[in-house]
């Protein structure tokens, strides 16, 4: 990022930390995703802000060139950086007008599209963000069941509805993606209305149903283990048994294993599901499908925003729904991503270090099982970023992360590794590390 001075001399370059210094003085937090904090990866050293994304690489203000091998935009882009088609048809459509008095006809064709994928669902509405979907279905769900309480697994944004199951227990959030959530400034009267249970316990699911008056269960079809003893049935069977709502929150698994939702490959159909991320390879848009005896109660409350209505998000979608169907995306994510994992595990075994893997095929992490592990996952990021790599120990797979990228990739990882051996062995990691410890969980940061 270039600064001119206020005499109009020569433009200074900024980098990306001395931006971010500036920025956490006017933004609380910093950013506005906890997700893309760079203290989460590499504090003092993080690129942290881009110029420029295309395919899977991405400059920083200086003009630094890096391959993305980690969150790839958190999981927004599929089809890579900057998808030339995608942007042609967006910017065609921009061009007659993004918003006017009248309403987009190109949301008709995405949820007819949407239906047609999941033939079950025969309504859809839509939004902009992840959380909010998750609360536009709560809320309709709600009304449907006539009753307030949830039973939830997973994580589903930031919304008073979710967080308040932290009010009982501080700690009742922490094994569902993230610890410390914090619930000041939601309302106390919420206690006890969301109860989170454990993947693949079903037990657990079925004494919150049998002691609280539970209206709805929204969870994640899978993230970080697959599902057993026929998990997802049970749960459809003991919804419909109770007259129980239930939403799959697709949000992040959505078109990851199958054209649609994860839960079209386990047979197991929900009452509504929601997609996001992917949906827009980077435009901003999630959609809320269901069925019509459910979906119809959204005309018995008040859901409403002025910009679900332009039209960047829903152009963007159809174009990358055609694109996925044309290219079948989600078999190229998912082998990627079995490599990747295969080529983690391979590495641990030759160096002798236990690990653990965990994810969707296409969406993998590694844990070094270490007392010693948060400072090797801030060296990871550390040795990756000096050969020009954005990684830690996830990746989120795009069809960019051609052979050449990831062959680069296994041989610099590979140094890494060996060297965390080395330190399991009785070197020390501490002498190794150039800045102060990525931070593990939520926190403030300023």
């Amino acid at each position: 990022m270039k600064k001119i001075n206020k005499r109009g001399n020569s433009p200074i370059i900024l980098s990306g930390q001395k931006l971010w210094k500036r920025a956490k003085k006017i933004i609380p937090g910093g950013n506005m995703f906890l997700s893309k904090r760079p203290d989460l990866f590499l504090p003092e050293k993080w690129p942290v802000y881009y110029k420029n994304a295309k395919g899977c690489n991405v400059w920083d203000l200086n003009g630094k060139k890096f391959i993305d091998v980690g969150y790839m935009g958190v999981g927004t882009n599929i089809l890579g950086y900057a998808n030339q088609e995608i942007d042609k048809y967006v910017i065609k459509a921009l061009k007659t007008g993004n918003v006017s008095s009248l309403n987009s006809f190109e949301e008709v064709i995405l949820c007819e599209k949407l239906i047609e994928l999941h033939p079950w669902a025969q309504m859809v509405k839509l939004a902009k963000t992840g959380g909010e979907a998750n609360s536009i279905a709560v809320r309709i769900a709600r009304v449907a069941s006539k009753k307030d309480k949830i039973a939830f697994c997973g994580y589903h944004g930031w919304h008073d509805w979710y967080l308040s199951a932290n009010i009982s227990d501080k700690k009742n959030l922490d094994e569902h993606l993230l610890s410390g959530l914090r619930t000041s400034g939601v309302p106390s009267n919420l206690k006890n209305t969301s109860f989170p249970f454990n993947y693949n316990d079903f037990d657990s699911l079925k004494k919150i149903t049998d002691e609280n008056d539970i209206g709805v269960i929204c969870m994640e079809v899978e993230r970080n283990i697959k599902p057993k003893n026929d998990f997802l049935r049970k749960i459809r069977d003991l919804a419909t048994k109770k007259n129980i709502v239930l939403i799959f929150d697709e949000c992040t698994s959505g078109f990851r294993e199958t054209f649609g939702g994860l839960h079209k490959k386990y047979k197991i159909e929900p009452d509504m599901a929601i997609f996001g991320k992917a949906l827009g390879n980077g435009y901003a848009i999630s959609a809320i499908i269901g069925k019509r005896d459910v979906m119809d109660y959204a005309q018995d409350t008040f859901i409403s925003s002025t910009f679900w209505t332009e039209k960047t998000g829903t152009t963007a979608a159809i174009k990358t729904l055609e694109i996925m169907k044309k290219i079948k995306s989600w078999e190229t994510i998912t082998k990627i991503g079995i490599d990747v994992s295969k080529n983690w595990y391979n590495l641990a075994k030759k160096y002798n270090l236990k690990i653990s893997i965990n994810g969707l095929a296409a969406i993998k992490s590694f844990k070094i099982e270490s007392d010693d592990w948060i400072k090797y996952k801030t060296f990871i990021s550390q040795e990756m970023l000096k050969k020009r790599f954005l990684a830690t120990n996830a990746l989120y797979v795009c069809v960019e992360h051609k052979e050449k990228i990831l062959n680069r990739y296994y041989y610099e990882i590979e140094k890494v590794f060996k060297v965390i051996s080395d330190c399991e062995k009785g070197q020390s990691i501490d002498e190794k590390l150039e800045v102060p410890l990525c931070h593990s969980n939520f926190q403030r940061l300023n």
